[in-house]
């Protein structure tokens, strides 16, 4: 058999199954552009929240210290949080084997987990602006088809609640912190399944880490990559770039569906098979975008625990603070930064302000600058290797960069100035810190940067150049998925006729 024969044997039985796997992609892609899959954004969450100068009293709060005695091993808690639940202050403790544990800020009791009747609570107190809404109590679940994010893990069994709101909201309910930690509209989660939820293949899920989905996806976008290939190479070898076939056509075909699928496949060879490629190198196959070296190293960065050493300011004075600097906080958290204790605080559109210890007193800060935070940047890496540039961006980078809300990505907090770092570690890493937070928002490696063009460039478009041109991105994302999706719907319809010529030449 010549090589030639081998490939138009490739794609024809491929396609097959490859168009109409691609035609499904197509469609659920053009959803994606305007439905994004159900997530709960850190401003959704905060501006649910309470005004914490509301709540607070005079006898309010213990101190972080007293929370902290609550833990099981004070020292290793990451995250001391001071928030509300239900409409009552309590301190959000993340222990160092990844649990929350959640501590009243007025009486300084450990709370118990999160019932069904406090799930409900806890669903009307977020839904506070939609009135008095009906709320129903749907059951305890570990996972469903909306709830596969790494992010909930901690956070599970998730209690669902279903809301007689406008939008027929379904809101889960974290049973460790009673908090609500993914909503999610009922015309939503109608739109995914024609959107993300078949995009993904999400029926052959079921769990965050779900090894046996992992490679369904691979295999499947493998066969369609290598159908793409093969019916390129197909194409351009029957098509005559000079003189014409006897019916006066430069396409050989004379049946109406053969010769508009060799037409559209030549107008959309290039796009479908970047699509179909860089959906393959969405799932990282083989892991060949795993960082190769020494990952920056978190702890090493921050010098300390909240646990082991916190800035000693009581939460009314903090609060007492931030208003007379016209700031509304919703949350308050104990963090550090190069063995310097500080608070972010963080109002309901998810602003944050610092306070820090300044001149034997205590003052509110909106950023770091870039001196504060380079001596505990030189310790993210390990000893022998040094920064080789840094900058401070007041523009978004082609790797640090913020996208729409629906998008895969859109609950990232990407502000802008950030202090870019790169290291002259053998994997030449790259690390964005956020300026207003002091955090590490974005680290990577060479392997993930290049990653990082072969999913999300080819597959999104989504340099920050294309971002800012809005609609014209989206149309032309349309536009071209329109063409894709004519091409596999001929070659659904070449397909099915061919298949039937067999299984009837086969009885």
């Amino acid at each position: 058999m010549s090589a030639r024969r081998l490939v138009y044997l490739i794609h024809r039985w491929s396609g097959v199954f490859a168009c109409m796997l691609m035609a499904l992609w197509f469609l659920s892609g053009m959803v994606m552009l305007f439905i994004g899959y159900p997530k709960l954004t850190p401003w959704e969450r905060l501006h649910a929240l309470p005004s914490l100068a509301s709540l607070s009293t005079q006898a309010c709060c213990i101190s972080p210290q007293q929370a902290l005695v609550r833990s099981r091993n004070p020292e290793q808690v990451s995250e001391l949080v001071l928030s509300s639940v239900r409409g009552r202050m309590v301190y959000r403790l993340r222990e160092g084997d990844g649990r929350y544990r959640v501590v009243d800020a007025q009486d300084g009791n450990v709370a118990a987990l999160t019932d069904a009747a406090a799930a409900i609570l806890s669903a009307r107190s977020f839904m506070a602006d939609a009135g008095r809404a009906g709320a129903h109590y749907l059951g305890l679940i570990d996972e469903d088809r909306w709830t596969h994010s790494g992010a909930l893990n901690a956070h599970r069994p998730l209690h669902m609640v279903q809301m007689d709101d406008a939008a027929h909201t379904l809101l889960y309910v974290s049973s460790a912190t009673g908090e609500v930690v993914l909503d999610a509209p009922r015309a939503q989660r109608m739109w995914n399944f024609v959107g993300a939820w078949l995009h993904w293949l999400y029926m052959f899920r079921d769990r965050p880490s779900d090894p046996v989905w992992s490679w369904i996806v691979i295999v499947l976008s493998a066969v369609a990559v290598l159908s793409s290939i093969a019916g390129t190479f197909a194409g351009i070898w029957r098509w005559r770039f000079s003189g014409n076939y006897k019916s006066g056509s430069r396409s050989p075909y004379r049946e109406n569906f053969m010769r508009w699928h060799h037409i559209t496949g030549l107008l959309f060879a290039a796009i479908t098979l970047t699509w179909i490629f860089s959906g393959l190198m969405s799932m990282n196959p083989l892991g060949i975008f795993n960082p190769a070296g020494a990952r920056p190293d978190l702890r090493a960065y921050r010098g300390a625990t909240p646990g082991q050493q916190s800035l000693p300011l009581n939460p009314a004075q903090a609060l007492a603070l931030l208003q007379q600097n016209g700031f509304d906080a919703r949350e308050l958290e104990w963090k550090v930064l190069g063995g310097r204790p500080y608070l972010l605080a963080r109002n309901g559109a998810d602003a944050t302000r610092l306070i820090v210890a300044q001149q034997g007193g205590y003052a509110v800060r909106e950023q770091w600058t870039p001196e504060d935070l380079l001596p505990a940047a030189a310790r993210l890496m390990p000893p022998g290797i040094g920064l080789s540039s840094e900058e401070l961006l007041q523009r978004y980078d082609k790797y640090y960069y913020g996208r729409q809300p629906e998008a895969m990505m859109g609950a990232s907090e990407r502000r802008l100035p950030a202090l870019r770092l790169k290291f002259d570690d053998g994997g030449n890493t790259w690390v964005h810190l956020d300026l207003h937070s002091g955090e590490v928002e974005l680290s990577a490696d060479r392997a993930q940067r290049t990653g990082r063009w072969l999913f999300s460039f080819l597959h999104s478009w989504d340099l920050p150049l294309f971002l800012q041109t809005g609609a014209l991105r989206e149309v032309v994302l349309i536009l071209l998925s329109t063409g894709g999706m004519l091409l596999s719907l001929t070659g659904i319809v070449i397909g099915y006729r061919r298949v039937r010529r067999w299984m009837g030449l086969a009885c």
